[in-house]
């Protein structure tokens, strides 16, 4: 209210003020994030993708069993997920998003076609595909696993813990974060030594979400500054 106040001075403390914000929720969700991994439950496979004889191809964890076992688990380090779904040029797209308590959100988008198998009408088939696009994009947001990696009778056999890769959500996940980082995609697989994004070891999968996140606050705050 007070009109001698140098306004051009007050907008950037408040742009100070909100960098300084940002960074405290992302500090306060990547240590929340890490404290939940453990008591994050293995999901059991109920779901089966079968062929026409009626035969169990793969398996897969169903989305209502995986929100009824991560809802308390969640809830109980102040995080919550929700999704964003739409449509784009006859294809489904599905938005995961965890957010903290603390404010810091992050959020991953898969774009699936329209589940027109077996004799599913058009609202079976949308919603089939919302259902995949739900539980893909939270398994890749909190790194879940299930009994029996689904990977819908793709692979031929199940890998070691130890040399078990990323699923394709979760190549997709790094991918975006990449280009948002504006690495390229060589230089990446240099400083993980391996060949591919594909090659990326499930393990590792957190510690190199975090390291490209962290890239990519880097960039934002310094154009932050620069601007």
């Amino acid at each position: 209210m007070n009109p001698n106040v140098d306004i051009d001075k007050m907008e950037r403390l408040l742009e100070m003020q909100e960098r300084i914000l940002a960074r405290n929720a992302k500090a306060a969700y990547d240590a929340a994030f890490a404290d939940m991994q453990n008591d994050l439950p293995e999901i059991s496979e109920r779901g089966g993708i079968r062929d026409r004889a009626g035969n169990v191809q793969s398996k897969y964890a169903l989305w209502e069993d995986i929100n009824e076992a991560i809802k308390p688990v969640l809830a109980k380090h102040g995080f919550g997920i929700s999704f964003r779904t739409g449509q784009h040029d006859g294809r489904i797209v599905v938005t995961g998003v965890l957010s903290h308590r603390d404010g810091h959100r992050e959020e991953t988008t898969m774009e699936l076609p329209t589940d027109t198998s077996g004799s599913k009408n058009a609202v079976q088939a949308v919603g089939s595909s919302t259902s995949y696009g739900k539980r893909y994009t939270a398994q890749a947001l909190l790194n879940l696993t299930s009994r029996g990696e689904d990977d819908d009778g793709k692979a031929a056999g199940a890998k070691p813990d130890n040399e078990a890769t990323i699923t394709e959500a979760q190549v997709k996940i790094i991918q975006e974060l990449i280009e948002q980082g504006k690495l390229a995609t060589d230089a990446f697989c240099k400083r993980w030594k391996i060949q591919s994004v594909t090659d990326v070891k499930a393990k590792s999968y957190n510690e190199v979400v975090h390291s490209l996140r962290a890239r990519i606050a880097a960039i934002k705050e310094k154009e932050a500054q620069n601007g």
